[in-house]
């Protein structure tokens, strides 16, 4: 499936040059007439400057045609170094139509790295992969909202192959085989997380969703647990039980009122069971979801009482 409508196919040599003073007006002020122009001022015996080199390469070759790089070696170059204003090295510029446009100064985060090339490849009034994938990404989560988790799956997994890290994607293709109940390959998926993206929100989530699946597998019949928890109502393993059992049924609200109401009757239970549960359910949730608002809420106000 072809997500991007880029010049996925376009020779890396085009895309990231080593410029020159002679070379400077072709590769740079002409090139950028029609594709914006990142151009790294660096030098030989700059540290920053050999990590940030690699990491704008990666974020310009991820962008597939949409913007290219020209390298300038300051000591080689001195005359733009000085027409450029350039103080300290590294210094980023983005040409487009000729002119600066964006620019930074000094080593930054990978993850500034491709929100800066985002931000230039749209000021230069293009789209950037990453809009692009999560644009599909939306698709897909409309895809499983409406039910059709196999061909939610196809298009998480289509995306993954544009990039294996994205984190929205990766979750959400984790839970497209949730939904059709194939939590083997769920549980597979999520086995192989990149670790870049392990410990992310959406990953997380996605962990959390299929540890709940597991046991709404295994979760007793409501009613026979809120008759038991009706005639004791110290009877933490059958409150524990019917909690699990609500969530299967999808009455999340009231299986946060009962794990809430077991916290309150023994926080130790079973190592924190219940505090355990709680945590686990909000995970699986949006972080904004009233559930879970209301039920962090409550809980903290129970925690520091």
């Amino acid at each position: 499936m072809d997500l991007l409508n880029t010049a996925a196919g376009t020779d890396t040599a085009d895309l990231i040059k080593d410029g020159s003073e002679a070379t400077f007006m072709a590769d740079v002020v002409e090139a950028s007439q029609e594709t914006p122009v990142i151009v790294d001022f660096w030098a030989p015996w700059c540290g920053p400057c050999k990590t940030l080199g690699p990491l704008l390469e990666e974020a310009v070759t991820a962008a597939k045609g949409a913007v290219k790089m020209v390298k300038i070696n300051v000591d080689e170059a001195q005359m733009i170094a000085s027409q450029m204003r350039i103080q300290s090295i590294p210094t980023v510029y983005a040409f487009f139509k000729g002119q600066p446009v964006d620019g930074f100064q000094g080593a930054v985060p990978g993850s500034e790295i491709k929100a800066f090339v985002d931000r230039v490849i749209e000021a230069a009034g293009g789209e950037s992969p990453g809009g692009q994938l999560d644009d599909a990404v939306q698709a897909a989560e409309e895809m499983l909202a409406e039910g059709a988790a196999v061909d939610a799956a196809q298009t998480f997994a289509a995306i993954l192959g544009e990039d294996p890290n994205h984190a929205a994607a990766y979750g959400g293709l984790v839970r497209a085989h949730i939904a059709s109940d194939d939590l083997e390959q769920a549980e597979a998926i999520l086995n192989g997380a990149p670790a870049e993206i392990s410990t992310s929100p959406e990953v997380e989530a996605a962990h959390a969703q299929l540890e709940l699946a597991k046991q709404a597998a295994d979760a007793g019949p409501v009613g026979e647990l809120k008759a038991a928890v009706e005639a004791d109502a110290d009877n933490h393993q059958a409150r524990f039980d019917l909690a699990q059992a609500l969530h299967a049924n999808g009455e999340v609200e009231e299986a946060v009122a009962q794990l809430l109401e077991l916290f309150r009757r023994d926080r130790e239970w079973n190592d924190g069971a219940a505090k355990a549960q709680l945590f686990t359910i909000f995970d699986a949730l949006k972080p904004n979801d009233p559930v879970v608002l209301n039920g962090r809420r409550k809980l903290s106000s129970m925690i520091f009482a």
